[in-house]
């Protein structure tokens, strides 16, 4: 009996959970609900897999919550890459997909995310799910070349994204509002695989709201060495759209496909933002 109460409560608080996080001011209930009841790790099973994640608030309560239905797309490529592949995470936030190809296909995950807000969840969710083995976390933004510039974000929430270094410029290339701001190192692909010494990937996963072609032109050699990438792009951003395929092309990649889930298909924002794959025929 103890048991079946458990798990009622569960489930109620977990669909109550997510009709509020729908709401701003209902997040910031969700949040006091979730700290009250110390619901400090979600658990997940996707594809055979058994993970957990850290939910500090709403907002990773939901990226865990959505685990399945958010990109299925990226955890299907995910699926294909050959066991033991090095992958880069570029644009890791919390980790989910880092810690999926380290689980499911026994990947060496080089995980790049540069918020000093996301890291701590990045790495307590790396420790949960015992990947400390299988994950390198790469606390540095990726741009064109190695240069000092500020990261720009747009929230300092634990888990946020929206943000960009070196440029003014968001996702969707226009004008981005930071509230937050700090300078850092970039540095480019072929740089962390020069100076740092990091092995080649022949997977990459990339999602950067917005640099995406800028990272490619730093790593002119990393993309000729590649077997795969699969990469977001905002096909209403021109510039960013027409040289991710100009660099993808220039490397000797073909594309293979485009999606995106049914959840942003409905989105007024991101209805035209894709995951597209290229890969090394």
């Amino acid at each position: 009996m103890k048991k079946l109460i458990k798990i009622i409560l569960k489930v109620t608080i977990s669909s109550f959970t997510r009709v509020l996080i729908k709401f701003r001011f209902g997040r910031l209930i969700a949040d006091q609900i979730i700290a009250a009841l110390g619901t400090a790790q979600k658990d997940v099973t996707h594809g055979g897999v058994d993970l957990s994640f850290v939910v500090p608030n709403s907002l990773n309560y939901f990226r865990a919550d959505t685990f399945s239905s958010k990109e299925p797309e990226t955890l299907e490529w995910i699926e294909r890459i050959p066991k033991g592949s090095v992958f880069w995470d570029i644009g890791a936030n919390v980790g989910l997909y880092s810690c999926y190809a380290a689980k499911a296909r026994s990947c060496k995950v080089y995980a790049f995310e540069p918020s000093v807000f996301n890291l701590e969840i990045l790495s307590r969710n790396i420790n949960l799910n015992k990947l400390v083995g299988n994950i390198i976390i790469i606390p540095l933004p990726l741009t064109n070349e190695l240069k000092v510039g500020t990261l720009n974000m747009t929230s300092i929430e634990l888990g946020g994204a929206l943000s960009t270094f070196g440029e003014s410029y968001g996702d969707d290339g226009k004008n981005l509002s930071p509230i937050f701001e700090f300078s850092t190192l970039g540095i480019s692909m072929d740089e962390v695989v020069r100076m740092l010494k990091i092995p080649l990937p022949s997977h990459i996963k990339m999602d950067v709201d917005g640099i995406e072609h800028l990272i490619l032109s730093g790593g002119e050699f990393v993309l000729r060495q590649v077997s795969e990438l699969s990469i977001e792009v905002n096909e209403d951003f021109i510039e960013q759209a027409a040289n991710v395929k100009k660099y993808c092309q220039d490397a000797g990649l073909v594309f293979r496909e485009k999606r995106n889930s049914e959840m942003l298909l409905k989105s007024a924002r991101h209805g035209n933002t894709f995951n597209q794959v290229w890969y090394r025929p």
